[in-house]
């Protein structure tokens, strides 16, 4: 099975006179050490050019050099190619030992010395014993010999690694990532990987090599790459793998006994959040959500970007990272509303950094209390409102369904009546694919809210408009955190069915559709998210399982009131059209007028409620101030 990394790399043990040479080559590595060798064999390497370049013009007879001309060209020289190399940054430890970055660098520099030096030669040398044709001859051998000096600098921090410090890998991906993650393998002496062999499935590095590294053949050709380099770990260095290729990976490698590891994303890589080093284990998650999502900026800047942006339950797992990636857009201002003071300041962590919880963007508010909401709208004056807000598991709804009717129900009308006051230019609801022919009480309080919505979008002409999809990965109260909290405490892992299946999608890419919905949706629909294939939930406790190493035991509990086998994205009559986004179908919902709100009605599908309710519908004429 794929192991699962607990720590650092183990590493093989090194010799005393081993350990030495690595205390003297770190030293080496720090900046002022690396700044005063490299420029001191750069001027020792210039100074020998010139002599031979001279010895060279005169057809070997030494007795012809003026040492004294000689000694001001040399010192002349240096002190030029300290300067342009300074100011290129040759020395100041911006590129890696013998990358073709630092080759073009230096090229440039000592070709600018050389051309610096040969005009006043080219003039005056004759009259100080100086042949014309001393620095274009020296520049070669210079370049040449500057050139070998890094690669051998190169050479012996490979040989360093690959020798006993680093544990022998596979890359999957000849791309950029794998040149770049290659590169820093390489060239790091800290990294706890060296590379023996590439992989990629395109035919067309089927004979790539990169950086002495070869790509020995697809992934389907791992057992026979593993035992003809004895790597002992495989790194997916792939930018849009999505889990149907994550899945094929760790089945590929499960039974081999290797160390699967990950990059992070790229976009957190070119955002600067994650470093290329970043690797990570073969997660769940992968196996499950792992989305390839292409953002139209251009759409999204267009209405989140200098706009007054608002959040409710902004403390849960979808609110708090929408808040995140609608913070990137530059809103003008990013208003975060919910009621758990403690899911406010992990939000306000997330985004502004700091978790003070005393600056305008957190609000402390119900959607429950129409007043509140009114007042906060009236005063923020929000102009673009995503409403993450909700109740959300099934089964204590069931138990409680007013508690549903409450938040999700009455507490989404309030929220869009105090949009509606204020001329709100956009709604995005967050709705769930139990809203699809529900069966549920979840299900039916969520219908309801997108049917609510709906009807502002009609009476507004806005686009005031619903996100339906399922569960999101790694959710408080989801699925896989419940499920790791029972394996850690040794078992057993509950199933409600064998056969029960779900929908999963992570929270950043849903929430990355979710932005991208409201940018592309019209007055009154539903967008659906394309979830991929419901994955089996039992599969996925024995994947867990398996994962962790240990012996559970799987109990099925039978599926609970409300539940459904398998989940559907849509209702029946709902058209899957895609006209915008492939991720993304758009869908009609009936819309639902607030007159045809009555508890007294709702309620007794769902028996008697163990509490009394006040059958309340907000007051319309709030909306009209």
């Amino acid at each position: 099975m794929v192991k699962r990394q607990d720590g650092d790399v183990s590493r093989r043990a090194a010799s005393p006179g081993r350990r030495q040479l690595d205390a003297v080559l770190s030293r080496l590595e720090r900046p002022r050490l690396r700044f005063t060798l490299q420029s001191f064999l750069d001027a020792v390497v210039w100074a020998l050019a010139l002599i031979v370049a001279q010895f060279l013009r005169y057809e070997f007879d030494a007795t012809l050099i003026n040492p004294a001309s000689t000694t001001v060209l040399v010192a002349l020289t240096i002190a030029a190619q300290l300067v342009v190399g300074l100011s290129m940054r040759v020395y100041g430890g911006r590129y890696t030992y013998g990358s073709f970055e630092e080759v073009r660098a230096l090229t440039l520099a000592t070709t600018g010395v050389a051309i610096l030096v040969f005009v006043p030669v080219l003039v005056w040398g004759n009259s100080f014993g100086i042949p014309r044709g001393t620095v274009p001859l020296a520049l070669p051998m210079a370049l040449v010999a500057m050139f070998a000096i890094r690669y051998v600098a190169r050479l012996i921090r490979e040989a360093r690694m690959t020798a006993t410090d680093a544990e022998p890998a596979i890359v999957f991906g000849a791309g950029y990532m794998g040149d770049t993650l290659i590169r820093r393998m390489l060239t790091d002496f800290r990294s706890p990987y060296y590379p023996v062999a590439l992989l990629d499935d395109s035919p067309r590095k089927r004979h790539a090599r990169i950086r002495s590294v070869d790509v020995l053949g697809c992934l389907d050709d791992l057992p026979k790459v593993v035992e003809a380099t004895g790597a002992q770990a495989l790194i997916v260095a792939i930018a849009k793998a999505d889990s149907r290729l994550m899945t094929r990976v760790a089945e590929v490698a499960d039974p081999l006994d290797l160390h699967v590891k990950v990059l992070p994303p790229l976009g957190d890589i070119l955002k600067g959040s994650s470093q290329m080093n970043d690797l990570r284990d073969l997660s769940i998650e992968d196996l499950l959500g792992r989305r390839p999502v292409d953002t139209d900026v251009e759409s999204i800047a267009h209405y989140l970007t200098g706009k007054r942006v608002l959040v409710t339950g902004a403390g849960g797992s979808i609110g708090s990272e929408l808040c995140r990636q609608i913070h990137r857009f530059g809103p003008s201002e990013l208003i975060m509303l919910d009621r758990d003071e403690t899911g406010l300041q992990a939000a306000e962590l997330g985004v502004e950094g700091h978790g003070l919880l005393d600056g305008r963007e957190v609000v402390l508010a119900d959607i429950r209390d129409q007043e509140a909401l009114h007042r906060i709208f009236a005063e923020r004056r929000p102009e673009v409102v995503f409403h993450a807000a909700a109740l959300k598991h099934l089964p204590m709804l069931q138990q409680y369904p007013e508690e549903a009717w409450k938040t999700n129900v009455l507490g989404t009308l309030n929220v869009l009546d105090a949009a509606r006051s204020v001329d709100v230019n956009a709604f995005i609801n967050i709705s769930t694919d139990k809203a699809a022919d529900p069966t549920s009480v979840l299900g039916h309080s969520k219908r309801l809210a997108e049917g609510l919505t709906a009807n502002l979008a009609q009476e507004t002409g806005r686009p005031y408009l619903s996100v339906r999809f399922g569960n999101v990965l790694g959710s408080r109260g989801s699925m896989l955190p419940l499920f790791t909290t029972m394996i850690e405490k040794g078992g057993p892992l509950t199933v409600t069915d064998p056969d029960v299946t779900r929908y999963f999608m992570t929270i950043p890419e849903a929430c990355q559709l979710v932005v991208q919905a409201g940018a592309i949706g019209r007055p009154g629909e539903v967008l659906i998210l394309d979830m991929g294939e419901p994955v089996r939930i039992l599969d996925i406790a024995h994947r867990m399982i398996e994962m962790s190493g240990r012996e559970i035991s799987i109990v099925f509990t039978g599926l609970r009131e409300g539940e459904k086998l398998h989940e559907a994205l849509r209702t029946d009559g709902e058209a899957d059209q895609r006209p915008v986004h492939p991720l993304i179908s758009h869908a009609q919902v009936a819309p639902v007028v607030r007159h045809e709100l009555d508890w007294s009605e709702w309620a007794p599908l769902w028996g008697p409620s163990p509490h009394e309710t006040r059958s309340i519908v907000p007051d319309a004429s709030r909306s009209e101030d």
